[in-house]
């Protein structure tokens, strides 16, 4: 660890919508901190040589969330800054883990800068019903996000902003 490098002494669980900033700021804190960072939706992507949307074009929406859960129930958590996927939340199992293993922080966006960041979550692998609007499903997201989480951050700054809002939670 350098000395411009901040210690932390727990694992930290990054949650919430597509376009929340978790990969972003969850590597610039791994960063800050000499932490580990994992992206759960890269992990994916690894073990199954495929992109999210590839999966969830050819298995649908249960079975990404049921591989998310798989994969996040599984993270070796060590001095560890995890982004998850924005749908970590569905899985109560994944979940419970997560909260035994790490601090949760809820990255908390308007949905209104969600659609500024994300023009189209057509290609993001975005497990949601067919039927559901983005609208719905961010709804239906924000009381969950908010059931598991330990600390919520608003980040609707810049990431440097965002990560000093973690630093400042320890």
């Amino acid at each position: 660890m350098t000395s411009n490098q901040k210690s932390l002494q727990t694992s930290i669980s990054l949650i919430g919508m597509a376009g929340a900033g978790k990969s972003s700021s969850g590597l610039a804190l791994a960063s800050k901190t000499g932490m580990n960072f994992v992206d759960s939706d890269q992990l994916i992507e690894t073990q199954y040589k495929e992109s999210l949307q590839s999966i969830l074009d050819k298995y649908g929406y249960i079975k990404l969330r049921k591989i998310e859960e798989s994969v996040l129930s599984n993270i070796d958590f060590h001095q560890t800054i995890l982004a998850t996927g924005g749908s970590a939340i569905y899985s109560s199992k994944a979940m419970e883990y997560l909260l035994a293993n790490s601090c949760i922080i809820f990255l908390d966006v308007p949905l209104e800068l969600i659609l500024k960041r994300v023009p189209s979550f057509l290609d993001r692998g975005f497990a949601k019903e067919p039927s559901q609007s983005i609208e719905d499903a961010f709804a239906e997201r924000q009381e969950l996000y908010k059931k598991y989480s330990h600390h919520t951050i608003q980040n609707t700054h810049d990431i440097k902003s965002c990560v000093t809002k973690i630093i400042n939670l320890f």
